[in-house]
């Protein structure tokens, strides 16, 4: 007998059949009752005071920015229980997050809240559903840690399984539409536009047909705008998109501005090759077109046919038997 099970019996000797549900109810409260009053006792950072103080002093121009400094304020008031204490799991996060298209300051402590709020609230439901639903009688302890637990645990890990997905597909809109703007800063820069000019122009035009794509060129604009060095932005860029075609395109153009070269050159070789590679991934998709179609298209034909085939013979077979 192991300690779960020994425990188990413990609790329904002493409080019943219900006994293993009344202790995760009182080991739950216990936890809520540490927790909520360390989050909600947190002073606040005189320094945070001072910023909020300020900034209530703003002019009117800047009325909708406080609102969303009122907000990011909120959550400073937990950032001990909604962030890692790993700076280097904490950029990790914060990365991913940016790569799945969340770019916000509040984007970790957001994730990890949802993942909190979604993992409390599938641990009570799946509480609710295993006491009114289920049925406590003769449930195994298996069972009961299946029927509560589980539905806790799949709630806090869907935050991590969205981001992912979106990670993926983001990743897929950008490889798909790079070409493209590739071809379109070509006919900018050859035009005589200067690379911030065409950079514009591009995420402008790529709005309508990959907007994640054209977003990153759009903060890679502004923080031009705003006079950060060229080098850095395109570095983020390729490390914000996480895509390998970005990167080499990034080290193209750094390479091309460290040694003096024509960029527009730079860019009509880069664009040829990633026109090359487009078509190769496209006839790869296509080379694997048949073998994906192999088990589809026997569990689809070859059980008609051996009915088509068999079926007679059995209906012969059988007509002789009863004669």
């Amino acid at each position: 007998m192991n300690t779960l099970e020994a425990l188990n019996l413990m609790l329904i000797d002493q409080l019943g059949p219900n006994g293993p549900m009344i202790g995760i109810a009182i080991a739950f409260t216990l936890f809520l009752g540490l927790i909520i009053p360390l989050m909600l006792g947190r002073k606040d950072d005189p320094i945070e005071k001072l910023k909020r103080s300020q900034q209530e002093g703003a002019n009117s121009k800047r009325k909708e920015q406080l609102r969303r400094k009122g907000a990011n304020a909120k959550l400073d008031k937990y950032k001990a229980f909604l962030e890692p204490k790993s700076e280097e799991e904490l950029s990790s996060v914060r990365l991913t997050l940016m790569q799945a298209g969340y770019p916000s300051r509040d984007a970790v402590r957001a994730y990890h809240l949802a993942q909190m709020l979604l993992g409390i609230g599938g641990l009570i439901l799946g509480v609710l559903y295993f006491v009114y639903v289920k049925g406590t009688e003769g449930a195994t302890t298996q069972d009961t840690l299946m029927y509560t637990l589980g539905p806790g645990v799949i709630g806090y890990m869907m935050p991590k399984y969205w981001v992912t997905r979106r990670v993926e597909a983001r990743k897929e809109e950008i490889t798909a539409g790079f070409p493209d703007s590739l071809d379109m800063m070509l006919v900018c820069v050859e035009a005589g536009q200067s690379l911030d000019q065409s950079i514009v122009r591009v995420a402008g035009e790529l709005r309508a047909s990959y907007p994640a794509l054209a977003d990153e060129f759009q903060i890679v604009a502004y923080e031009m705008k705003a006079g950060k060095d060229k080098q850095q932005v395109l570095s983020d860029m390729g490390e914000r998109c996480g895509v390998q075609d970005v990167s080499s395109f990034v080290t193209v153009l750094i390479q091309s501005a460290t040694f003096g070269t024509s960029i527009a050159e730079a860019l009509r070789v880069y664009a040829g090759e990633m026109r090359d590679k487009r078509v190769m991934r496209a006839e790869e998709a296509a080379n694997k077109l048949p073998t994906k179609m192999t088990l589809a298209t026997m569990a689809l034909t070859v059980p008609p046919l051996l009915i088509i085939l068999v079926s007679p013979s059995i209906v012969g077979i059988g007509n002789m038997g009863g004669n």
